[in-house]
């Protein structure tokens, strides 16, 4: 879902500045703190990414599947891979 936001134009004698601010919730969302830096990334005149190189750690740990997770699946059955490979190479009986 997105957030509608206008962007802001504030002209001075010798300079401008433009302003795009973030909606409350993003920014409590995001957990951002007061002077934080970021930075902009164009990656197109479409798109503009925010990154944050000092961004908070996840709430939530991601794991890996465990190595034994080959065991509950069948254990010896071949793989995809070698069973398309016994099926497509030519037979060596007469």
């Amino acid at each position: 879902m997105g957030f509608p936001t206008k962007v802001q134009l504030i002209k001075r004698k010798a300079s401008e500045q433009w302003y795009i601010n973030f909606p409350s919730a993003i920014a409590q969302a995001m957990e951002f703190a007061r002077g934080e830096e970021v930075e902009w990334i164009v990656e197109d005149k479409r798109l503009l990414a925010l990154r944050r190189p000092s961004a908070p750690p996840p709430v939530l740990k991601k794991t890996l599947p465990s190595s034994n997770s080959s065991k509950h699946s069948g254990g010896n059955a071949p793989t995809a891979a070698a069973q398309r490979a016994s099926t497509s190479a030519p037979s060596s009986s007469p």
